[in-house]
C-alpha cells in the first residue's frame, strides 16, 4: 500500500506541471465561448500546417489563440475574425480557402490528367490490339500462301 502511495504521489508532481501549462480563457457569454471553441478549431496552425489552432503547441498557435481571444471579447463576429486571420497569414490559415481560378484548377489538373491517361491508355491499347491482328492475319495468310 505504501509503494501505491507513493507512486501516486510521484505521478501528480510529475503531471502538475503540465497541468500548469495548459491556457485557460474564461468567457462571460457561452456563445462566446463556443465560438472561440470552433475557430480555434477552425484555423490552421501556420507553422504546423496539418494541425488546427486548437491543439498546436507552437508559439505561434498561441499567439492565435490569444488574438482570437481578444477578438472575441472586442465583439467581432466569425466572418470579422476569419478576415482578419485571412489578411494576416493568407488564405492557408483556414481549413476552408475560397474557390479562386488558381484553386479551381488545383482541383481540376488532377481530373484532366486521369482523362488524358485513360485516353492514352485505352489508345495506346486499341493500337496495340490493331497491330496483333495485323500480325496474325499476315501469318495466317503465309501459312494459306505456303499450302497452296
Amino acid at each position: 500500500m505504501k509503494t501505491l502511495t507513493t507512486l501516486i504521489c510521484l505521478l501528480v508532481l510529475i503531471t502538475s506541471p503540465v497541468l500548469a501549462l495548459e491556457e485557460a480563457y474564461e468567457f462571460d457569454d457561452p456563445s462566446k465561448q463556443t465560438l472561440f471553441i470552433e475557430l480555434t478549431q477552425e484555423l490552421r496552425c501556420p507553422q504546423c500546417q496539418n494541425q488546427n489552432i486548437a491543439d498546436s503547441d507552437a508559439m505561434i498557435a498561441h499567439d492565435l489563440r490569444r488574438k482570437v481571444y481578444e477578438l472575441i471579447n472586442q465583439g467581432k463576429s466569425r466572418d470579422e475574425i476569419v478576415a482578419f486571420m485571412k489578411s494576416r497569414y493568407g488564405d492557408f490559415v483556414s481549413y476552408k480557402p475560397p474557390v479562386t481560378p488558381l484553386t479551381i484548377w488545383l482541383w481540376l489538373l488532377p481530373v484532366i490528367f486521369v482523362i488524358a491517361a485513360a485516353i492514352f491508355v485505352f489508345n495506346q491499347r486499341k493500337k496495340q490490339s490493331n497491330e496483333f491482328d495485323e500480325d496474325v492475319l499476315a501469318q495466317a495468310d503465309s501459312l494459306l500462301e505456303k499450302e497452296k
